[in-house]
């Protein structure tokens, strides 16, 4: 105790000094932040910074900064470094307000707002594309140990009602610090690209970031209006159907059993759904498990055609689509 009682009347001290600070006789006047700026820094990327006010009154006491995203989408959090980077569309504009605060266990103090814009890019209303839908798959890449999975990348959208017939667009995606412009369209029957198809991305798979994708035009009778939008990954990639289904009768055992799908996820990242049709009386078995076999008892007088499909589990990532339906097995009971 002889040792332990000067650290804790430091403490208390220190204590004493902050509350001190922040009682409201002589509470602290706070001053928003100066030189707020937004820059864009990437397909749907920006970068807000600003600069502690100069004439902050100084004590002994940690400020912080609440920023307020105004649109596209309201958002809002806490920090307390002088920059943020936000990934947020851009074709309807951007706008963000920061102020400086300060918090203990009863209140809150805050300062003024500063506030900063970037306005909607230039074009003709609707002429820019809409219905923009894209969806991703994994390939096996067997000659590349480094890489040894590729992501393509598939997006179709329409021509905007008002944009002229000579209008073309351009699709540009982002993930990550790679961007890159599509080199391969399908056009409409006046050669307008409806759709882009990249066989190869820098795009991972098992990866949480967004997919940014960016479509501008041009024409020579009116200016294209810019279009953007974020995906999640999980929500768009369609997962490849498990491999090698194989299945076999014993008596009244019907044995499945299959390989995981082409994917970066390993072999424990995987859900399955069998589904078993009975021709002769059209009942139809659905079952879904964890394992990649399955064993059913069924009527041996039967003839039955057996499906597989995939999804990636909740464990490994949020949920997303479904494969599609494996290839049917016709097996059992034949004259």
């Amino acid at each position: 105790m002889i040792i332990m009682a000067p650290v804790l009347l430091i403490l208390l001290g220190a204590t004493e000094i902050l509350q001190a600070d922040l009682l409201p006789d002589d509470k602290i006047s706070l001053l928003p932040p100066v030189n707020f700026t937004i820059k864009v820094t990437g397909l749907a990327q920006v970068l807000l910074r600003w600069e502690p006010n100069p004439d902050q009154e100084q004590r002994n006491v940690n400020l912080e900064y609440q920023v307020k995203i105004n649109a596209p989408k309201d958002d809002d959090y806490e920090t307390r470094i002088t920059e943020s980077k936000c990934v947020t569309i851009l074709h309807k504009g951007f706008s963000a307000s920061v102020r400086t605060i300060l918090q203990n266990d009863h209140s809150l103090l805050a300062s003024s707002w500063a506030s900063a814009e970037l306005h909607a890019p230039p074009g003709s209303p609707g002429t820019s594309v809409v219905n923009l839908t894209c969806t991703t798959n994994t390939t096996a890449d067997n000659y590349s140990h480094l890489r040894p999975y590729q992501v393509s990348l598939h997006c179709t959208w329409l021509v905007g009602t008002d944009a002229p017939e000579d209008t073309q667009y351009f699709l540009y995606y982002r993930y990550g610090s790679w961007t890159e412009e599509c080199q391969e369209y399908s056009k409409d029957s006046m050669g307008r690209n409806i759709a882009c198809w990249f066989p190869r991305t820098f795009i991972h798979s098992r990866g949480r970031d967004w997919l940014a994708v960016l479509i501008n035009g041009s024409s020579k009778h009116s200016a294209i209006k810019p279009f953007d939008q974020l995906f999640a990954l999980h929500a768009i990639d369609q997962i490849n159907p498990p491999l090698n289904v194989t299945a076999e009768i014993e008596g009244t055992r019907l044995s499945i059993q299959w390989e995981k799908p082409v994917s970066a996820f390993p072999i424990h990242c995987f859900d399955y759904e069998v589904k078993i049709h009975n021709a002769r009386n059209g009942y139809l078995q659905i079952e879904k498990m964890m394992t990649n076999a399955f064993i059913s008892i069924i009527d041996d007088l039967s003839k039955y055609d057996v499906q597989v499909r995939a999804a990636v589990s909740s464990m490994c990532r949020e949920a997303g689509l479904w494969s599609e339906w494996s290839q049917p097995i016709y097996v059992g009971f034949s004259r």
